[in-house]
């Protein structure tokens, strides 16, 4: 019985996983049974259209056709603002900023499910949901090594995920950018998406405001906020 029990509860928890953290894989499939959206159909929706939109701010940047292979994205909670830079040989170059359009909690980084704070910290793309109920939306890799060594928590369902950048205006710890904006940011990840695509979330933006907020409740905000500042001069402003 006991042996019996371990099986059952070790398949569990590998099913578990694998529908957290293979979504990437799977989805896809999903949605072609559903007759759903797939990341393919709606980039051919959208391609042509947000090479239109953005054609000027890409020439601006020596791209007079297709979309830079590798960029990160910053994002500032105390500006309210996501800036995407395209990430070339000359450097990084600044391609759009777009405003957020919902905001909740305050400034610190995420610490637990609930809190509704948006993380903080450097993250990546996991992976693209074509179907999201905010319309487009773009997995953040929260929680990161970082958060999860510095986290008292006694397991990671309590530090809370599914952290998304998407369309919309509603935000419980995401960051919602509007409609317009989600669909340029969607192909722009896309076309970048097999190279690592950096997400950079801070407190605010360091390079005009060198000052580090005190949060209470931890002792480690100088750190995790000196390992952002280190990343973001990466980037010109």
């Amino acid at each position: 019985m006991t042996k019996r029990f371990f099986v059952i509860a070790g398949a569990l928890t590998l099913l578990v996983i694998f529908l957290k953290f293979g979504r990437s894989k799977y989805m896809p499939l999903v949605n072609k049974v559903k007759e759903q959206e797939t990341l393919d159909s709606r980039m051919s929706q959208l391609e042509k259209i947000v090479r239109s939109r953005l054609n000027k701010e890409l020439q601006a940047i020596g791209l007079e056709y297709g979309f830079p292979k590798k960029i990160a994205l910053l994002a500032f909670k105390e500006e309210r603002k996501l800036q995407v830079y395209a990430q070339r040989v000359e450097g990084a170059q600044l391609i759009k900023e777009y405003p957020f359009t919902g905001y909740s909690g305050r400034l610190g980084p995420k610490l637990k499910e609930g809190d509704r704070q948006i993380p903080e910290g450097i993250y990546e793309v996991e992976y693209l949901n074509p179907n999201s109920a905010y319309y487009l939306s773009i997995k953040v890799s929260y929680p990161n090594d970082f958060d999860r060594q510095r986290s008292t928590l006694g397991s990671l369902s309590e530090m809370g995920g599914d952290i998304f950048i998407h369309g919309k205006s509603a935000s419980i710890g995401c960051i919602p950018i509007g409609d317009e904006a989600i669909e340029e940011l969607f192909v722009l990840t896309q076309n970048a998406i097999d190279n690592t695509v950096a997400i950079i979330i801070s407190p605010r933006d360091f390079r005009f405001n060198p000052d580090f907020p005190v949060i209470d409740g931890i002792e480690w905000e100088k750190e995790l906020y000196q390992s952002i500042e280190t990343e973001l001069k990466k980037y010109p402003n």
